[in-house]
């Protein structure tokens, strides 16, 4: 008797790596998405697929998975971040510390691929199509459901050279961080923040100004962009019987805001709990659970540093290897995990930004009409 088909609401990263590790593992697969494409929520603006947090390189465990490269990757080892004093302090990884990606449905970008690669393994993805019971859904992968950070700004063209830039200030970026990311002739700048979502057009503003003084840069033909995220640790990442995966689960470092590899790592083990009967429940807890912890607790003791401390810690990981220096923050410590308790219930005050009650407010939650 032939198996009934696993559908699997959403075709993020987390939807289509599930449907990709089940579909050529020979189950029928249909993965159903409200919106009519991929990447619908982003315009071809780099990201970092992070690269420190584990033991492996994430393309090694790409090749374990099943997943090809069939995007464009760029590796990044080195790098430079400015303290709140406009400081400037290089950092260089022998790994590389992430791969920049572009995110969005056009060619070369990471949805398109995967997008490609779920098709070719024989899944049907049927676009336009909202699900509104999840009830008759195998996986649930639908994407952030608040917005406890966000990241707003530009994706230009530029004759400025290649490089990677990181902005540690409040002014710029509240509790979080600015950056700007150029390759090859295009360019993405944004504030990356945790807090203060009603000060966005301001906060970008500060943003480009900075980048403008500090690197020279100038940018052509500038369009404005924005992405958003939900980071908690649940309680359960199931749904009845249903496998949560991605960000609709809360699956994001809770530091950096960095999502795409728990994104890809739980729609995997989603897919092995179910060709498997394994539980789910028991694989994102045992493979995800200690990195997320780590991360709550270092947003905490990130946040109760000043700048003197920031600072001082600046100086020792442009003198170190930085990416051994940060896969050595993400492991488990007894720091991390006597701070954890405080940390989570911290985490709970701290986010869900107060300054976004959705009333006059342009940020990118909002503007997305998700507030």
């Amino acid at each position: 008797m032939e198996e009934n088909p696993v559908i699997i609401a959403g075709a993020g990263i987390a939807g289509l790596t599930c449907a990709i590790v089940l579909a050529r593992a020979g189950r029928r697969v249909i993965v159903r998405e409200w919106h009519n494409s991929v990447g619908h929520r982003f315009c071809g603006d780099f990201q970092g697929l992070e690269n420190w947090s584990h033991g492996e390189d994430v393309f090694r465990w790409f090749e374990q998975a099943g997943i090809q490269r069939n995007f464009s990757a760029q590796a990044v080892h080195d790098g430079v971040v400015f303290d709140s004093r406009s400081t400037a302090y290089p950092i260089r990884s022998a790994r590389p510390l992430y791969y920049l990606v572009r995110r969005g449905g056009e060619v070369g970008c990471l949805d398109h691929g995967l997008l490609q690669q779920a098709r070719t393994a024989g899944v049907d993805v049927r676009f336009g199509d909202r699900v509104t019971d999840g009830g008759g859904q195998d996986v649930l992968a639908i994407g952030p459901r608040r917005a406890d950070v966000i990241a707003a700004g530009y994706v230009f063209e530029t004759e400025s050279p290649d490089g990677n830039f990181l902005a540690l200030d409040n002014s710029l970026a509240p509790g979080g961080y600015a950056y700007l990311l150029i390759h090859q002739g295009c360019g993405t700048l944004a504030s990356c923040m945790f807090t203060g979502f009603k000060r966005q057009a301001e906060l970008v503003a500060r943003t480009v100004e900075f980048f403008s003084k500090t690197t020279g840069l100038e940018m052509r033909d500038a369009r404005p962009f924005g992405g958003f995220g939900n980071i908690r640790v649940p309680h359960t990442a199931m749904q009845g019987r249903r496998p949560v995966i991605g960000e609709q689960a809360g699956f994001q470092d809770a530091l950096a805001g960095f999502g795409m590899g728990y994104a890809f790592r739980s729609g995997q083990l989603a897919a092995q709990s179910i060709l498997t009967g394994n539980s789910y429940e028991a694989l994102w807890r045992r493979s995800l659970l200690p990195v997320l912890r780590t991360g709550i607790a270092n947003r905490f003791l990130y946040e109760l540093s000043n700048d003197s401390v920031r600072r001082s810690a600046l100086r020792q990981l442009s003198k170190a290897d930085a990416g051994h220096k940060l896969r050595s923050l993400y492991r488990p410590s007894i720091l991390t995990q006597l701070a954890y308790p405080v940390a989570r219930w911290r985490l709970g005050k701290a986010l869900n930004d107060p300054s976004c009650d959705h009333k006059d407010c342009a940020c990118v939650w909002c503007q997305h009409e998700l507030g």
